[in-house]
């Protein structure tokens, strides 16, 4: 007997979140989108302060009258868009092949407990990857694949089911390690996120931005991510280890003051719903190598 997954085409609601300051860049995130083949797509490009316009026949564009970041830019284009499968891809990324996300949706059907993927990252002119493309502690080989409890938020396919579980990205989050608390909750969810070193997108390897913020976001939402999400004796160890790991790295003054400003505002401000992680979820991923705790 045929497998139906196989006999029909996977429908895919597409969030290409931008600011509208790199129009070259969403122009072509947007054509190697139009042009994947064997799936069917519902397009909308999120403009975070921006109202968008110019854009290719088969995309529709929904303004935001101001930047909400980055986060709740994903958000908003969710529910304007059908389909089983959410793909959120940023406007300076783009998909090299034209059957991409028809590879993605075939992963899908294999598994359906799978919730996330994220595919590999890669520079179009062949600079090498930074290490952050790859969500493991060992990055290793690029292309092997494995299970993953963040990921580069920069192109993601989801199981709307999925989402909806984790309640979509952390919106007071803003910016910086809103791919860990999705991937940790599509866990919690029941399913399991992979890293998949066998599909491409294409991302320039440029170096990331190191302002002030960077590092008072990066240090508050640690904190956040234990609040949120972490039984109490495991986020003590979370945000300790990371106190001393992360601190290992600071290079500067300006950079440790930030840091410290950031924890202090991670435990006084407050930072949404509490959604604790189950047990039986911290030993899944324990057992996929790689516990909450660093």
């Amino acid at each position: 007997m045929s497998d139906p997954t196989r006999s029909r085409r996977i429908r895919f609601g597409v969030v290409v979140l931008t600011q509208g300051d790199r129009p070259a860049e969403l122009d072509r995130a947007l054509r190697s989108v139009l042009g994947q083949r064997d799936v069917e797509l519902d397009i909308v490009v999120v403009g975070n302060g921006w109202d968008p316009a110019g854009l290719p026949e088969g995309v529709r564009g929904h303004g935001l009258p101001e930047n909400l970041g980055i986060p709740a830019g994903r958000n908003a284009g969710a529910p304007l868009v059908t389909g089983e499968l959410l793909f959120f891809l940023d406007d300076d990324a783009s998909l090299p092949r034209d059957d991409l996300l028809a590879a993605v949706a075939a992963k899908f059907a294999d598994d359906p407990e799978l919730g996330l993927i994220q595919p590999r990252v890669t520079d179009a002119a062949g600079l090498p990857a930074p290490r952050r493309w790859t969500p493991r502690v060992l990055v290793g080989d690029p292309a092997r694949s494995s299970a993953a409890m963040s990921v580069w938020e920069g192109a993601v396919a989801i199981r709307r089911e999925a989402y909806d579980y984790a309640g979509g990205w952390p919106e007071p989050f803003w910016y910086a390690h809103e791919g860990i608390e999705l991937a940790w909750r599509v866990w919690d969810g029941g399913f399991h996120v992979r890293y998949d070193g066998e599909i491409e997108v294409n991302h320039p390897a440029n170096a990331p931005t190191r302002h002030v913020e960077f590092y008072r976001f990066q240090a508050r939402n640690r904190v956040w991510l234990a609040r949120r999400n972490l039984p109490l004796p495991i986020g003590i160890v979370y945000v300790l280890s990371w106190f001393v790991v992360g601190g290992t790295r600071l290079r500067s003054r300006e950079a440790f003051v930030e840091t410290m400003r950031g924890y202090r505002l991670g435990l006084v401000l407050p930072c949404g719903d509490r959604r604790p992680l189950r047990w039986r979820t911290v030993w899944r991923m324990l057992r996929a190598g790689h516990p909450p705790i660093i």
